[in-house]
Order: C-alpha cells, then structure tokens, then sequence
C-alpha cells in the first residue's frame, strides 16, 4: 500500500509537469468560452459536447471514465471517453479509451469500473459490452503505455468475453461490474454484477484469481423482492468508529461496515451491512431496499448511476453521479444544445456518527473556485420575510447558511401517515404556510420572483422527537413551457433545538442542496427564462407564521473549472 501512495504522488506531480510542459492548459481551447450557453456550467464536469451517462472511475490518480456518444447528444453509439485532472475540478479531455469495435461489445461499451492491481499498479477496467448476439458479456482492458501518465490508449484483452449471463439470467440483464476487491484470507479478487432474476434486482458475486477466469458465487450477496433491475451496483467499506478518513475498497474487519448501493426506479439506494469475505456472506444491518420505512437514498432529487472510488492520496472515499436533464424534451434540447447531462460536483463520503446513514460533503477542492464573499450574521427573518443576497453572481454561486428557531411552541403536529417526504414537500410546498417553515433560501429567481426555486425547511412535532423536512420546490422555477416542475423532499435527521444548516450550490441549470452538514441531499436541474446569468437573484425567505433567526450566512461567487481537450471529441 505504500508504494501505492509513492505512485499516486509520483503520477500526480507527472500529471501536473506533463500538462504544463506540453502547454495543454492556456494552449488548447478552453470549453467554457466556446460555450457560453445558458444552462451549460461553469464548475461540473460535462463533456464539450454531446452525451454522456455515469461516472465509470479514476485509474490511480484522477482519471475519469464515462459513457458517451461521440456522434450525437442522444442516446447510442456508447463509448467510454477519457478525461484527466489533477484535483477534480480542472479537467483535460484526452482520446476515448473504448470504442465498441469487436463483436462483444458492437452494440456499445457500456458501465463498469476500473481497478488498481497490486505489485506493479496496473490498472484495469471491466465493462459491459452488447455483443452481436444482443447480450450483455463483461469484458477486461488494459493501458498499452503505463508510462504515459494520461493513460490513452487502452487494449482489449484477448480473452474477452470474459463473462457471460447464465441460463437463469436474461441476457439483457447482466451489467455494470464493480471495482474489485480482495478476499480474505486467500486474497482472491471478488466482483459484483447487476442484474434481475426471477424478479429479485440481485448483485451476483463473481471471483477469480488472476483477473481473467471468474466463477459465479453459490448464490447474490444480496438480492431483494420489488425493485427490478439493479444497475450500477457499488460495494465498499466506511469505518464504524468515526473519523475523518475513507476506506481502501478491499479494507474489512471488526470496525468497518460495508455499504451496497443500486441504482433502480431512477434512484441510487444504499444500504449497510456486515460482510464475511470467507463465506460471502453479507448481513443487512438496519434498514433494507424495500422496507416499509424511509429508505436510505444518496440523494433525493436527480442523481442516478453513481460511483465512488477510493482516493489514496487524501485517504477518502469520493461519490460521483450522473445528473440527467430535466427540461422535459430530452432529446430535442439535447440536439439543440449540442449536450446532454453532466456530472455532480464529486463528494466525499463517511458514515454519520449514529451509524444510521451516510455523510456526503462537495471534495474540498470545490472551495478553491470560491470568489467574491458577502456574510450576514444574527440577522431574524420575520414572517413572510425576504432578504436579498447582493453582491454575487447569484447564477453561479456556493451558498452556507445555518438557521435557528428561538422555540418550538405551537410547532404543526406531525401525522404518523406522513412517511413520504417528497409528497409531504409537494403538499407544503414554499408558498403554503405553516408555523416554523418553510424558511430557507430562493435561488435562481427573478427579480418579480416570478421565477423561484426554493430550498427550505419545515419543522413538524412528532409521537416522539420534532421533524425537520428538508425540501427542493422547482414548481415555480421556470415560465417555460415543457420544463419537469418537481418538487423533491427527505427528511433531515438534526435537532431543531439547534442550528439548521444548509449548503447550496447554484451552477445555472444545476442546484445541489446539503442539509444538516451532508444528511441529506437534494439536486434539481431548472431552467429559468428570466432569471439567468447577472439577472438571477438570491434571497433568505421566511413564509413561516414564526420568525427565525440566521445565525451565520456566506456567500461566495464561484468561478469557472478550466476544461481543455487534446482533441475534438
């Protein structure tokens, strides 16, 4: 693992030389400039052009790997296009690494993961390809030049196929294998693959000891009844016993837990359990994909097809996802922009100190694009209070403020019926009044606030503890017609006795919401008419009956990530 580290550092600072020796930063077009598009970015990662899905990985420093359409902004002719950075917010696109171009993947190279072996650091990826049969088949590529520290070019393995469905599995429904990790205590290497049998979305175990002959496990390390097909499956561990540092995906023992993700019914889903690497067997602790209970979601507005990696060189755990459109004519926006879909700002993930759920924060490096600052403190929001936040470009901006209520006297009864918090948003959303909420943020808005997309909260008194819903409200985001007005919810797990924090960052089409330091999160897409670039506004809000107090507020206009290309994609 140490010589792992040396590498990681060693490849960073070539990465770094490289790029600047061979004047790919200031010497290639700068995307951001030839695409001065009203909903297009200025801080996430897309592509220059065209279409993209989910994040695939890094193969050992920041590398990154993801689905796309070098031809079209619609969906097909699925590739895996490359691009390279050295802290995850300035990027260089660099060639495709997969092409579907052999007769089990001409039907596209579709998701997968990349996985770093040890001894001399070779990085691998596996991926789902659709063969000329029409099914799915796993499939093994390696870098032809490890020297080169952007990694260009990459070869399929001559074995490939290296993994077809079963006869109990559709042949349609066998993908998106997983980031390896290695078993105790005979350090074979273990998978998991997604899929749907007989009804059950499973994870299928494979392992194998040389990366190229696999066998099927006994049975799923876990499956459930009602959710149909799992895709994108992620498993890894987070430690049990608190701290600020993330897991390497093979680490296990007594204080780790492992956390399953799928991605089903346009969400990501995770769950936590116990895994016995000797036996495969892996134990749910706490609540499962279907109970009847809240679930555990990494977020709760638009996020799908997420993936983390293990990031040696800061010891943490990073989350990246997929963020789809949501003007309601996919395909005719995305012709007419030339792009479809971006990446969430990536985030680091730990396990909340309750055990109960995850932590999920913007990488720190996010920070470093923060600009001009304007700060409020102790300032009280009386009912139906507005205040404006000047001073920033309220279009691309990061925004912290932490809110208090003085009491909770006479706070709104909760009933015990109310278990979905999306529905519960959308029934008190940011124009119905209540006693403490909704209070919050308006972003994205008009100046006549026509056009308003609310973030807030509300606080509710239940049998045992007090409420806090945490909402997304687009229903008033845009006077354009065909645009998705959703309204997203979860509820917050924090004490309304104490400080209520929220965290947004507002990139033109893009809003990502962070309640309760990272407890929930939230991300809309929204597209405003009016209030764009230096025309939107942002403003604190209190439609609540009783005032509320902000205790601290700060904002910062955020500036552009730097995006180069070694070549027209």
């Amino acid at each position: 693992m140490e010589k792992y580290v040396i590498w990681v550092v060693i490849l960073q600072a070539i990465l770094i030389g490289y790029a600047i020796k061979n004047g790919y930063f200031g010497k290639e077009k700068n995307i951001i400039e030839e695409n001065k598009q009203t909903y297009r970015t200025g801080f996430h990662f897309q592509p220059p052009k065209n279409w993209m899905n989910g994040p695939m990985y890094y193969n050992g420093v920041y590398h990154f790997f993801y689905q796309y359409n070098p031809y079209g902004a619609t969906w097909g002719n699925i590739s895996w296009a490359h691009s390279v950075s050295y802290n995850l917010i300035d990027w260089i696109h660099v060639d495709p690494a997969l092409t579907p171009t052999e007769l089990y993947d001409v039907g596209g190279c579709w998701s997968g993961s990349v996985t770093i072996l040890p001894g001399d650091n070779v990085p691998v990826i596996l991926y789902t390809g659709i063969s000329a049969g029409n099914e799915e088949v796993q499939n093994l590529a390696m870098p032809r030049d490890t020297s080169d520290p952007f990694l260009r070019e990459w070869v399929k393995s001559r074995h490939n196929p290296l993994l077809t469905p079963g006869t109990d599995i559709h042949p349609r429904s066998f993908r998106d294998p997983t980031t390896a990790w290695q078993k105790k205590p005979d350090n074979t290497w273990a998978i998991l693959i997604g899929t749907q049998i007989d009804g059950y979305g499973a994870a299928i175990l494979y392992k194998s000891r040389d990366f190229i002959s696999w066998s099927r496990g006994d049975k799923p390390l876990h499956k459930s009844n009602g959710t149909g097909m799992w895709e994108c499956p992620d498993f890894y561990p987070v430690s049990s016993v608190g701290g600020g540092d993330g897991l390497d995906t093979s680490a296990n023992g007594a204080d780790v837990r492992h956390v399953l993700k799928a991605s089903f019914n346009a969400c990501d889903y995770y769950i936590f359990g116990t895994y016995d690497s000797t036996t495969n067997e892996f134990s749910v602790v706490g609540v499962d994909f279907m109970d009847d209970r809240v679930q555990l979601r990494y977020d709760y507005g638009i996020f799908y097809g997420s993936k983390t990696f293990y990031d040696e060189a800061k010891k943490r755990r990073v989350l990246w996802a997929w963020v789809l459109e949501g003007d309601g004519e996919a395909e005719a926006g995305a012709v007419e922009r030339g792009w479809y879909g971006l990446q969430a700002l990536p985030r680091s993930v730990l396990l909340d100190e309750d055990k109960k759920q995850l932590i999920q924060w913007p990488i720190e490096e996010v920070e470093r694009l923060r600009d001009r600052k304007v700060t409020l403190e102790n300032k009280e929001i009386e009912s139906g209070g507005l205040l404006e936040i000047a001073g920033i470009t309220a279009s691309q901006a990061d925004v912290e403020v932490s809110f208090r209520v003085p009491n909770l006297d006479g706070v709104e009864l909760m009933d015990e019926r109310w278990l979905d918090p999306r529905l519960l948003c959308s029934q008190n959303n940011a124009s119905v009044k209540g006693v403490f909420g909704p209070f919050g943020l308006l972003v994205l808005a008009s100046e006549d606030l026509t056009e308003q997309t609310a973030i807030f909260f509300r606080i509710f008194k239940g049998r045992e503890e007090h409420v806090v819903l945490m909402c997304s409200d687009q229903s008033r985001s845009s006077l354009k017609t065909h645009v998705k007005e959703e309204i997203f919810g979860s509820f917050l797990r924090v004490d309304p006795n104490e400080e209520i924090s929220l965290r947004t960052l507002i990139d033109h089409s893009i809003v990502e919401s962070f309640g309760g330091k990272g407890k929930s999160c939230i991300t809309a897409r929204v597209y405003p008419a009016l209030a764009i670039s230096e025309k939107s506004h942002l403003y604190v809000f209190n439609n609540g009956a009783k005032s509320v107090r902000v205790s601290s507020l700060s904002a910062w206009s955020m500036k552009n990530a730097r995006f180069s290309q070694l070549l027209d994609l």
